[in-house]
């Protein structure tokens, strides 16, 4: 028995500092192509190229010669047909290693001049009581509600969220999302809360900002057109009335920060599902 365990651990491959590094690499590309199809149509075009392998083994197995034939006859074509369904997951993919900020100093930074831009938007919107509602993905994705606008990718700035929030705009209605850093859709569509024990007095963008962030754990920014006054929901609760240190604090510091950070209660309407 020992020897035949001996002969298994011979015959098994050395892990070298090459394999490893290879092992990584691979580990690192399928991680990345996983993100890529999480939440998109990729994902379904997948599994239908699964349901099709799973035909040809059956077909295999059970000897149906026929079908076996016609899927062996079509197995060619399928590199050639999964290079044109996937060509925007491909391009996304080699742009965002390409992009990836080593370190993470780049990304830092950048999260910066994002949160500068935002700051600067909100408070011009709120000084022009202009309604306004932006929402910040976190580590859960919103590429469902990214999907219902009107897609963007663009660098957030302060000048592209005034010229959506413009009253009378194409975009004015709905929510812009940002993603990664990046705007990725306006007037897209959230779902609204439906908690008994909030006041009458909210509006649709405050039961949508409140709606959202009970089903993700991103922050959501609200500017009222009514009052001319910022706030903020996390985790099902909004935060109302916040001037704008309280806002770059919830945008500098993260989630856990944004939680842990204490609030009036004067100021504070609390929605728990």
């Amino acid at each position: 028995m020992r020897a035949t365990l001996e002969q298994l651990l011979d015959a098994m491959p050395r892990l070298t500092p090459s394999a490893i590094l290879d092992i990584l690499f691979v580990a690192i590309l399928i991680y990345q192509a996983i993100l890529l199809i999480r939440g998109r149509r990729a994902a379904h075009i997948l599994s239908g190229i699964a349901v099709v392998l799973m035909i040809y083994v059956i077909s295999v197995v059970a000897g149906l010669t026929v079908l076996r034939t016609i899927l062996e006859a079509l197995a060619p074509y399928t590199a050639f047909a999964l290079i044109v369904m996937f060509q925007s997951e491909i391009r996304r993919l080699l742009a965002r290693i390409g992009e990836r900020k080593w370190f993470g100093l780049g990304s830092r930074l950048e999260n910066l001049v994002v949160t500068d831009e935002i700051l600067l938007a909100a408070s011009h919107l709120a000084a022009q009581r202009i309604g306004a509602l932006i929402v910040v993905e976190r580590d859960i994705g919103l590429r469902t509600f990214i999907e219902s606008g009107v897609p963007v990718d663009a660098r957030v700035t302060r000048d592209l969220l005034l010229a959506v929030f413009q009253p009378g705009g194409a975009l004015h209605d709905g929510a812009v999302i940002v993603q990664g850093g990046r705007l990725a859709a306006a007037a897209c569509f959230l779902p609204l809360t439906m908690n008994p024990e909030l006041s009458r007095k909210l509006g649709t963008r405050h039961r949508a900002a409140i709606g959202v962030t009970e089903e993700a754990d991103c922050l959501a920014i609200v500017v009222s057109e009514e009052r001319g006054t910022i706030s903020i929901a996390t985790t099902g609760e909004l935060e109302m009335d916040v001037p704008l240190e309280r806002l770059a604090q919830r945008l500098g510091r993260g989630h856990a920060a944004a939680r842990s950070a204490p609030s009036s209660p004067e100021t504070r309407e609390v929605s728990r599902t």
